[in-house]
């Protein structure tokens, strides 16, 4: 893919975007949305959303395996959180999410990427052989779907909600202990 190449889906979910920020941000939970990414951790002293943190991600497609050392960009408490991801010392994607409450208890999510530089021949050579990905851009995209799809089902599972403006049992459970009580 080329810099400058975007892409971007939403969805609508039944949680307000305090939550919402809340649940994607906690890196460590990344890997139950994502079809690509299996987890994420913080590192150098983060511990959790604030601008120029970074984590750890894993990932895994076909035979393909590869981590990624995302620095936090945005973090705008239900509003929007965003990363960079880095190759060689140079920003490559940034990855973002937007929230917009459209009722009391509704946001739509917006997932984007956007490539910062283009993607090495090398990378786009490996997508081909090892991922079996022919159109990154398309692929990314359905990634997107997918994510959001699996963050939708997730929060509504999850959060009860009362008639009214009012909203209870918004806590949605980590299953990952805080760090360094692994």
């Amino acid at each position: 893919m080329k810099g400058g190449a975007h892409g971007r889906m939403s969805v609508g979910i039944r949680a307000t975007p305090e939550v919402l920020y809340d649940v994607v941000s906690d890196v460590p939970r990344m890997g139950e949305w994502s079809p690509e990414c299996r987890y994420c951790e913080w590192f150098d002293g983060a511990t959790g959303p604030t601008v120029g943190a970074r984590f750890k991600g894993s990932n895994r497609r076909g035979a393909a395996r590869w981590s990624t050392k995302p620095r936090v960009v945005t973090a705008d408490p239900g509003q929007e959180f965003a990363f960079v991801t880095s190759h060689l010392r140079r920003d490559m994607t940034r990855w973002g999410y937007r929230f917009e409450r459209v009722a009391d208890n509704s946001t739509t999510v917006t997932e984007s990427f956007e490539m910062l530089t283009d993607m090495p021949w090398y990378l786009r050579l490996s997508d081909r052989l090892f991922m079996g990905v022919k159109d990154r851009k398309s692929d990314l995209e359905a990634n997107m779907a997918e994510t959001l799809a699996r963050l939708k089902a997730a929060v509504e599972s999850t959060h009860t909600f009362e008639t009214g403006p009012t909203q209870t049992d918004w806590a949605l459970p980590s299953p990952h202990p805080p760090s360094g009580a692994r």
